[in-house]
């Protein structure tokens, strides 16, 4: 199968698969809280309907774990393609799920549960994904390629966000919270279709049929993650707790804080979400390639002090109330998040060596994600609400951009090497692991 058909599949496969988990995230700033969790505090809505969205969070660790097992020990082609069905179905459901007022508590209970399958879901596609793009790629342009699994994210994030606001613009509100919610989460069904293409023209990639050919897989490649390789799993997941904050700090939280907070209107703030999605889709396969230049530690590093720099002044722009501060504030944000995010496939394939790699590279990515993904928009909101201040929220941005530098830090540059080379000297807080691979 060609290299470009591969990428293809990677990024659109992605792309669709992140669109599913983010309508999820922009109903619940949005719509969520009144549909589902009524309540006479629209802050206890708000966070109920938030709270929903981090069971998604929790539960990917458990499909990084499920799909880990099934990508090293019978294929990532296979791993791939049953979590693209799975997130296609799951969020299809939702669209066609009653509301409090037709069925009652069972509504937010089916809601929980359909959100818990699209986590299990993105938490195997995402190493799916990366590795059928970094695996077959050449060394000198891993970075690159690998960013097409990453680009699915920002396309994710630009198509959940125009449904939304051409729905909303096409139809009145009461018809929008009525019927016209339900749109972005039925076209998911797309997916589905994506998956049975993949299924038919994927093939292996070269690292896993070597496993297989040695006729040494791993028994059980989680566990020897976990026992053998945890240090890097800590490690890979300090490095996306950035990621998480910053992502959903300006994609989903500021929908949020904007509306209920600053009384922005919707519009605008999905405008700038769009356009920094935009800009964020060209902008990660260039760091990406910078990336495979400079190093994935000088980018990754790179990004992660802008971050922490630029945070503050992003809600001052915000509190102006001024649309092309708001945009700038936002896009600007999702734009920096492309410094870190690139890289990120090529580092986590080349922390591991091939028959755990799946499962380390999801369990790492998942794990930093439930910290840095599924709380953000929680802590964020209770934060403001017990101190009247964006400062404490800023504040949990800076400290995760720490703690993401010093995990990168610690690890050794890997670009340009062969995949399991690069795996065997990861960095010095991984040499008790060498012996082990």
């Amino acid at each position: 199968m060609s290299l470009r058909k591969i990428l293809l599949i990677a990024g659109t496969g992605s792309a669709i698969d992140w669109y599913d988990f983010f309508i999820y995230g922009t109903a619940a700033a949005l719509v969520f809280n009144t549909l589902f969790f009524p309540t006479s505090d629209p802050l206890v809505g708000t966070l109920l309907a938030f709270t929903t969205f981090a069971v998604g969070f929790a539960a990917r660790p458990l499909g990084g774990a499920i799909f880990g097992h099934v990508g090293d020990r019978i294929g990532r082609k296979p791993a791939l393609v049953t979590t693209l069905f799975l997130m296609g179905i799951s969020t299809t459901l939702i669209g066609l799920l009653p509301t409090y007022d037709t069925i009652g508590v069972a509504a937010p209970i089916i809601l929980v549960v359909l959100r818990l399958l699209q986590g299990i879901a993105v938490g195997g596609q995402w190493a799916g994904g990366a590795l059928i793009a970094t695996e077959n790629a050449p060394p000198e342009k891993r970075g690159l390629y690998g960013s097409f699994a990453q680009i699915g994210v920002a396309a994710g994030l630009f198509l959940s966000t125009g449904v939304f606001l051409l729905v909303g613009a096409a139809l009145s509100e009461e018809a929008f919270l009525s019927w016209g919610w339900r749109i972005p989460f039925l076209v998911s069904i797309v997916l589905v279709g994506i998956a049975a293409y993949a299924h038919y023209a994927l093939e292996e990639t070269a690292p896993m049929k070597e496993v297989r050919e040695s006729g040494e897989p791993s028994r059980s490649p989680v566990l020897e993650v976990l026992v053998h390789h945890w240090r890097t799993v800590l490690l890979g997941a300090g490095s996306i707790l950035v990621i998480g904050t910053s992502f959903y700090l300006f994609g989903t939280y500021f929908l949020s804080y904007g509306t209920t907070v600053l009384g922005l209107p919707r519009g605008l703030l999905l405008d700038a979400v769009l356009i920094g999605a935009a800009l964020q889709f060209v902008a990660i396969p260039i760091c990406g390639a910078l990336s495979d230049r400079f190093g994935r530690r000088r980018v990754f590093l790179t990004g992660a002090v802008a971050l922490a720099l630029w945070v503050t002044p992003a809600f001052l722009l915000v509190g102006t109330g001024s649309p092309a501060a708001v945009i700038a504030a936002i896009a600007v944000g999702e734009v920096l998040v492309a410094l870190v995010y690139g890289p990120q496939a090529a580092l986590f394939a080349e922390l591991f060596t091939a028959r755990v790699r799946y499962s380390g590279a999801s369990l790492g990515y998942q794990i930093g994600t439930l910290v840095g993904g599924a709380l953000t928009p929680l802590i964020a909101t209770a934060l403001y609400a017990q101190w009247g201040s964006f400062v404490p929220v800023a504040g949990w941005v800076v400290l995760t951009a720490v703690a993401s530098f010093v995990s990168v830090v610690v690890m050794s540059e890997t670009a340009r090497t062969t995949l399991d080379t690069s795996a065997r000297s990861a960095g010095p807080a991984l040499l008790d692991e060498v012996g082990q691979a």
